[in-house]
C-alpha cells in the first residue's frame, strides 16, 4: 500500500484520484444517486436573482448531473453558462447556454457551448470535483482549469465557488499548494458547508 506521507503532493493527488473514482463508482452502482436532494439543497441555500450569471457543468462519466438544476435556473431568468476550454494551461471561458442549445465535443468526453456563444464571467460557479475536504480544497482531474479560472475571476470581481459532490467523496485533507484555489462552499446531498477563512 502507498504511504501517502512519503510521496510528493502530485503522487498523493494521483492516488487520491484513483480512490475517489472508485468510491464514486460505488455510489453509482447503488443506482441511488442523490442529485435531487443536492439540487433542492442548492436552491434553498443560495439566492439566484434574475440576471445572475451561474456557471454549471455538463456531466462527465459519473459526475453529478446538474442539468435539471440548470434548467430550473434558466426558467428563473438566470444566465446559465457552461465552461469551455481554450487550450492547455489556460483558464476556462464561460459561454451562454440554455435548455435545448446544441453543444459541441470538448475532449475528455464532455460537451461545451460553441465558440460562437457569448462568453461572460459568472457570479456563482458550481464546480465539479473528485474529492474535497472541510477546508474548501478540491481534487479535480489534474488539469488545473478551475484553479486558473478562479484565480482570474477573483482578481476581477467577487465570485462564489461552490463545490458540488457526493458526500462519499469527502476526505480528511486534499493536498494543495499556492496554485490551488479554495472553494467558498461545499454542497452535498447531506449538507451545505460554508468555508470560513
Amino acid at each position: 500500500m502507498l504511504n501517502l506521507d512519503a510521496v510528493s503532493p502530485d503522487e498523493r493527488k494521483r492516488a487520491m484520484r484513483k480512490d475517489a473514482k472508485k468510491r464514486r463508482s460505488q455510489v453509482f452502482a447503488t443506482g441511488n444517486t442523490p442529485e435531487s436532494g443536492l439540487r433542492d439543497r442548492i436552491l434553498s441555500v443560495f439566492d439566484f436573482p434574475a440576471g445572475a450569471v451561474v456557471s454549471g457543468f455538463w456531466p462527465l462519466a459519473e459526475e453529478l448531473d446538474l442539468r435539471p438544476l440548470l434548467e430550473i435556473l434558466s426558467r428563473r431568468d438566470c444566465q446559465v453558462v457552461l465552461p469551455a476550454m481554450t487550450g492547455k494551461d489556460r483558464p476556462l471561458v464561460f459561454r451562454d447556454w440554455k435548455p435545448g442549445d446544441e453543444l459541441v465535443p470538448a475532449g475528455f468526453g464532455t460537451l461545451e457551448p460553441a465558440a460562437s456563444c457569448e462568453a461572460r464571467a459568472p457570479d456563482l460557479l458550481l464546480v465539479p470535483l473528485l474529492a474535497f475536504d472541510r477546508h474548501g480544497y478540491r481534487l479535480g482531474y489534474g488539469g488545473g482549469f478551475y484553479d486558473r479560472s478562479l484565480a482570474e475571476l477573483r482578481s476581477a470581481k467577487k465570485v462564489t465557488a461552490v463545490g458540488v459532490a457526493f458526500s462519499a467523496l469527502e476526505v480528511d485533507a486534499v493536498p494543495h499548494d499556492t496554485n490551488d484555489q479554495p472553494l467558498d462552499w461545499i454542497v452535498t446531498e447531506r449538507e451545505a458547508l460554508e468555508i470560513g477563512r
